[in-house]
């Protein structure tokens, strides 16, 4: 009979009301129920036409800008999706194309003075949301997911590609 190794826990039993694909159906809801009351307070704030994609996108840019190509590698996505969006964001008034001051063969893509208000208008709702929950469960709760999540997680969980990977 061979001799259980001490370093390899033994299987646990699945419980029955905890089933493991309901882990991260939960941690999508609690994602989404964010992001839902995020948009809902831009949009009473100025910013309808903010959606959820918009937000990784303007991120992306950042405060130096960027080009139509290295913002879709950034996401996870095709240069043409990427052009498609930033389209639709700079008809929107929150993204600008201008000559690359180092490159003219370049267009560089930038916030506007709209842009970089929805984004910092974003900081401030995001630090509202978690404060609601931080009502609703107590700080050390909250605290302890934030250090349990970031427990679970890559080192580099910041990425910017998920709606390339959510279409994947």
């Amino acid at each position: 009979m061979a001799t259980p190794d001490p370093q390899t826990p033994e299987p646990q039993t699945p419980d029955p009301q905890r089933p493991g694909f309901l882990l991260p159906l939960l941690l999508l809801a609690g994602f989404r129920t964010l992001i839902d009351d995020l948009h809902a307070e831009l949009a009473r704030q100025g910013h309808p036409e903010l959606r959820p994609l918009h937000g990784f996108v303007l991120q992306a840019v950042g405060a130096t800008g960027t080009t139509a190509t290295e913002l879709g590698q950034q996401l996870g996505v095709s240069k043409q999706a990427a052009g498609k969006t930033v389209d639709r964001l700079v008809a929107l008034d929150y993204l600008e194309r201008v000559d690359d001051p180092h490159d003219a063969r370049r267009k560089l893509v930038r916030l506007t003075p709209h842009g970089l208000d929805g984004l910092h208008r974003s900081a401030v709702i995001f630090d509202e949301l978690r404060q609601r929950w931080v009502a609703a469960l107590g700080a050390e709760r909250v605290a302890a997911l934030e250090d349990d999540l970031r427990t679970v997680t890559p080192a580099n969980w910041f990425r910017l590609d998920v709606p390339g990977w959510f279409a994947s």
